[in-house]
């Protein structure tokens, strides 16, 4: 269970090549790393990075410094591969030498794919394909959501215009990021529940995935139990910067725990689904799918996901016989945050599941290979058509 001693100490964390600060007011940490930068672009979506006030931070940093800065605010939910392509064209014709992503996990990922577009060329679909890049940007990212992990990971997802296949990408790592919870105060109530979904579903795929360890193990179950516990609250009082500080907390270790492991099943299904319908919201896209898809990871996995999800269910046993039970909790719980979502709000119906399978198991069959199961069309149908 979650330990709220000393829950709220600032911190630093050299993870892989980024270097993380977490805690609040741990922007002004920033200022060793912006010295001797010249012009930089600040990459945000329309109005988060206001909203939150961390673009009025990094302004007025970057005046004290000295540092030329323009704003791009073109990044929209569910990024387009243009619009990271558009970014790194922009970067370059500038004369950028430093990018700052102020936002969430689509901001971030974009900036992270348009930081090295910039200086080492190509398309999306090339570095989908596993084209290498031999140079990149400097960039700072500054989170404003507590589900992405982009903060602290090498990935970024991006959907291609023309196909609408939405592909998580191995790029790169932020050089320097910021978790101040403050800056995740105004996010909206539905928004606060898709992100901790996200975190949610980040750490129960990568510790059940065949490619998890026990620091994996470790970290998904610490996530699991900080959401369970501090969600339920947190959805009553958002303006709380301790209970959002544990929930970024949760989403910064199940970022770490994709990193080094993997999602599957559930991130899979997402992918086809909010690919084909960027309305969708990625944590909101999980959340509809995950509960099902929950009943075929324990059904293979009983002991670890009742480990895992022991912090929602306390009676969840480590059978096979108990994956219905699995489904139900983690529903159970999803509906108890006011959680009530279905893909039938978003337009989709029976017909759509043939393309669903498609994109799933073939077009985005990379994303299932570290399933703990062998993911069929028949398991793609049931949690796809029970999701609508």
């Amino acid at each position: 269970m979650y330990s709220k001693v000393n829950s709220l100490r600032n911190f630093s964390l050299k993870y892989s090549s980024v270097q993380l600060y977490f805690g609040e007011g741990v922007f002004n940490n920033a200022a060793g790393f912006l010295k001797g930068f010249e012009k930089a672009c600040v990459v945000t979506s329309k109005s988060a990075a206001k909203i939150s006030g961390a673009l009025s931070d990094v302004s007025k940093l970057l005046k004290e410094l000295g540092v030329q800065y323009f704003i791009h605010d073109k990044i929209s939910p569910n990024p387009w591969a243009s619009q990271a392509e558009e970014l790194g064209h922009v970067l370059w014709s500038e004369g950028t030498d430093l990018v700052i992503a102020i936002g969430g996990g689509s901001v971030i990922d974009a900036a992270k794919v348009a930081s090295i577009i910039a200086l080492s060329g190509g398309r999306v679909v090339d570095y989908v394909l596993g084209r290498k890049y031999k140079r990149m940007l400097p960039l700072l990212a500054i989170n404003l959501t507590h589900g992405t992990g982009s903060e602290v990971d090498r990935y970024a997802v991006l959907t291609l215009d023309d196909s609408r296949e939405k592909h998580g990408i191995d790029t790169r790592y932020p050089d320097l990021s910021i978790d101040d919870p403050t800056y995740t105060k105004t996010l909206s109530k539905a928004q606060t529940i898709y992100t901790a979904l996200d975190a949610f579903y980040h750490s129960y795929e990568s510790a059940t995935a065949i490619t998890a360890n026990q620091l994996v193990d470790t970290l998904s179950s610490e996530a699991i139990s900080i959401v369970s516990s501090t969600l339920p609250e947190l959805i009553n009082d958002l303006s709380n910067t301790s209970l959002r500080a544990k929930a970024l907390y949760s989403s910064m270790i199940a970022g770490i725990s994709i990193d080094l492991s993997s999602t599957h099943i559930v991130h899979a299904i997402e992918h086809a689904v909010s690919g084909l319908e960027p309305k969708l919201s990625h944590g909101c896209g999980l959340g509809i799918l995950g509960p099902k898809a929950a009943y075929y990871i324990h059904k293979s996995m009983p002991e670890k996901s009742a480990r895992l999800l022991k912090s929602i269910d306390p009676g969840l046993k480590p059978l096979s016989e108990h994956a219905e039970r699995a489904f139900k909790a983690i529903q159970s719980f999803q509906e108890s945050v006011g959680f009530k979502e279905r893909l039938s709000d978003y337009g989709f119906t029976e017909r759509d599941v043939d393309r669903v399978v498609e994109y799933t198991l073939r077009r985005l069959k990379y994303m299932i290979v570290d399933a703990p199961f062998n993911v069929t069309e028949d398991v793609v149908k049931d949690v796809f058509l029970s999701s609508l």
